[in-house]
């Protein structure tokens, strides 16, 4: 598949973008890795398959509305959305950035205790994000009290202090297909065997496309 992969912002992506970019075009796909937004709003988004998020956009980065829009017809026209990680964060003024993918985070509200390892549950065997995937351990930000949005079908999961936190999970979005997964932090973070299965598993899934 063709992918667009947009990173960039105040993350590590120095370190994660070139481990992501690298086993997208070791399983086969055709990636390309911009940081340049401007993309969203132009006729050249259309010859991609997925889009792969991999980026934090605030203040100075923030989608600007065309972006905005642009994005969310690829998506609803039935093109497929890879979240990862602190990419759920809806950019200013956009909350309805949620609506596309299910929540994420939310500044002043989302918390998650300090960077460490802790284990990952695979709670839907059965679904095709989850396939070859068992409950493991991972090195990560475990991030809680995230926005929710109805319709999620919630695979994988966490626990702290006694509650459920979502880790991964899917949804429709229009024609278009929204997977997303908190997971995703640094370097570390991406080479973790099953997190890569996770996130191929999710750019197959997203890729079949939904338009009629």
């Amino acid at each position: 598949m063709k992918l667009l992969v947009i990173s960039g912002g105040t993350h590590p992506y120095a370190e994660s973008t070139p481990v992501l970019m690298d086993f997208l075009i070791q399983a086969g796909h055709e990636a390309t890795l911009t940081e340049d937004a401007s993309v969203l709003a132009s006729a050249d988004l259309g010859d991609f398959d997925v889009l792969v998020f991999n980026t934090l956009r605030r203040e100075g980065t923030t989608l600007t509305v065309d972006e905005q829009v642009g994005m969310t017809r690829f998506i609803g026209g039935g093109k497929g959305f890879v979240c990862l990680h602190i990419s759920g964060c809806a950019p200013e003024g956009w909350s309805e950035y949620h609506d596309v993918t299910g929540g994420g985070w939310i500044y002043g509200t989302s918390t998650h205790p300090p960077y460490g390892q802790f284990s990952v549950s695979v709670d839907n065997a059965g679904h095709p994000c989850a396939d070859g995937i068992s409950n493991f351990l991972t090195n990560d930000e475990l991030y809680t009290k995230l926005g929710w949005r109805d319709g999620n079908d919630v695979f994988m999961s966490a626990y702290l202090d006694g509650e459920t936190q979502p880790m991964a999970w899917t949804r429709k979005y229009g024609n278009g297909r929204v997977f997303a997964t908190t997971l995703g932090h640094d370097g570390l973070s991406f080479k973790t065997p099953p997190f890569q299965r996770l996130v191929l598993n999710g750019v197959n899934w997203a890729g079949i496309t939904q338009a009629k």
